[in-house]
């Protein structure tokens, strides 16, 4: 999500059907310079966790999808969208089924999937960028933009075939009656061959983005290098929205608003081309996810009658480019890599921790990872309780600001099921504790001081609310067999979640990660 804009909007709120209350779970708008303002109703929150993400998914939704913020963000956003799928699947798999359909209805003819779909209802000073900065059905005409549906025309992480496969699992028996995974799969198929061929801008294979907003953590120190070859547009041509509702310290700059604008416009105006942009970057997160739905899609295939095998051996070797490209085992993490220096930029992100997710990860590098996540960088259950954004001890670090320091619940919701696959029980579990508590305490926010679980930006945040609601009804493991604490994954629905590969099946070194089934 572009989370460097704010809104003025207020809109009528649009409830479910099945609502059993007409008022949403918290009141007030606006932000204060941590947290949107709320009145957080006591006798709610004496009400079952499960019960007010429920009631927040309801307030968010919309009809067709759920906005990530009644007061915030009124559009639909794309990465969004898919982690509110997965939890909006254990209240109503047709709603979750519906969330992604009304997303991939605004998908452009190359295949890329937008990353807002706008509501033509919302006044376009109530968002910045707006419709008409990106005037997508005619500067994105000749990359094949819809006509009769607004976007922008940059993407974000594609999630969305992973949350397609586990709303599917959802209600088989209905996506099957609806042949949901038939309509979706070849628009999910084209949407992946934009990254790997589109966006192949290093020729190492992996995918890259062309502006901060696309990998979705919009301002993290990581971008801070490539961002500085780009001549930032003038302040008189446009009005950061964003200023209005929060504190300018918890904000990015003026001079990184503005190169975020330039880069926005000069992909505008070059009819949303790919390969001429200043800024070109390799990012780890945006990656694995792109594997863990290569592999989302095989099982899908197979779901469809065809083997997946094709595609499981090409997210394998995605994933070896991944750790030849962006693994450093000095660092003992993953780094973005600069494609236009071709060098990789030593800051220390939770994107680079994502790669946990990957089944076929090799074990060295998976349990590397675990060391630094609780290491000094990161210093998960000891300084911290949620993994931060950024390096702890990192010259950019801030507690407050976007994705310089603050925990996030979709990345954190990440990093517990890259435990819990490659066989940290106890950990995944502790994290999992400590999301749940933070989510119920913090009002659903948006995202969290890493150190004490202050809320920060809105409240009832709709994936911190979804994604709430699928910890919640993921069993608790046993405790660790002997296995486990040797290394090898036990058997685990995450396995099954995140794919498989080499048919479970470690190689002769026994270099494989999870032990899937």
């Amino acid at each position: 999500m572009d989370r460097t804009t704010q809104l003025t909007a207020r809109r009528t709120v649009h409830f479910d059907p099945v609502r059993t209350s007409a008022s949403p779970p918290f009141t007030g708008h606006g932000e204060t310079g941590r947290a949107q303002a709320a009145v957080y109703d006591p006798v709610r929150r004496a009400e079952p966790l499960h019960l007010r993400a429920a009631e927040v998914l309801h307030s968010n939704w919309t009809g067709t999808s759920t906005v990530p913020s009644r007061s915030l963000y009124p559009h639909q956003w794309s990465w969004d969208s898919a982690f509110i799928a997965i939890g909006l699947r254990h209240l109503s798999p047709l709603r979750a089924q519906t969330e992604l359909e009304t997303l991939l209805d605004a998908q452009w003819d190359d295949g890329r999937i937008p990353h807002i779909v706008f509501n033509p209802s919302v006044p376009l000073d109530a968002y910045f960028p707006s419709p008409d900065f990106w005037r997508s059905s005619t500067a994105g005409h000749a990359a094949g933009a819809p006509r009769t549906v607004q976007t922008s025309g940059i993407v974000q992480p594609p999630v969305h075939a992973l949350a397609a496969w586990l709303v599917h699992t959802a209600d088989p028996g209905l996506s099957r009656a609806r042949s949901f995974l038939s309509r979706v799969y070849p628009r999910l198929a084209a949407w992946h061959r934009y990254l790997l061929h589109r966006r192949d801008l290093g020729g190492g294979g992996l995918a890259s983005v062309v502006h901060p907003w696309e990998q979705g953590m919009d301002n993290a120190p990581s971008w801070d290098a490539p961002l500085s070859r780009v001549t930032p547009a003038p302040a008189r041509s446009y009005r950061r929205a964003d200023l209005d509702h929060g504190a300018a310290e918890d904000r990015p700059t003026d001079l990184d608003y503005g190169r975020y604008v330039r880069l926005a416009a000069d992909y505008r105006d070059g009819g949303y081309a790919d390969g001429t942009a200043d800024f070109a970057v390799e990012d780890p997160a945006f990656n694995a996810l792109l594997i863990a739905s290569e592999h989302a899609l095989a099982r899908i295939a197979r779901e469809l009658g065809a083997t997946g095998t094709a595609r499981h051996a090409h997210a394998e070797r995605l994933t070896e480019a991944l750790v030849d490209r962006l693994w450093d085992p000095a660092e003992g993490m993953f780094f973005c890599r600069d494609v236009r220096t071709d060098e990789r930029i030593p800051e220390r992100g939770v994107s680079g921790l994502i790669p946990l997710i990957l089944p076929t990860l090799p074990r060295e590098t998976a349990a590397t990872l675990v060391r630094t996540l609780h290491g000094p960088h990161f210093g998960l259950g000891a300084a911290t309780r949620l993994v931060p954004s950024y390096d702890l001890t990192g010259h950019a670090f801030d507690p407050h600001r976007y994705w310089r320091g603050p925990a996030w619940f979709n990345t954190n919701w990440l990093v517990e099921r890259g435990l819990r696959l490659h066989g940290e029980h106890a950990r995944a579990s502790k994290l999992r504790g400590a999301l749940l508590e933070t989510a119920d305490t913090s009002g659903f926010a948006e995202y969290v001081d890493p150190y004490t679980g202050e809320a920060c930006g809105a409240l009832g945040f709709s994936w911190t609310a979804a994604l709430t609601l699928d910890l919640l009804h993921e069993a608790p493991e046993t405790p660790e067999t002997p296995e486990a604490e040797a290394g090898h994954s036990t058997t685990h629905s995450t396995a099954d979640e995140f794919g498989e590969g080499a048919n479970g099946v470690q190689d002769a070194r026994g270099a494989r990660g999870g032990n899937l089934r």
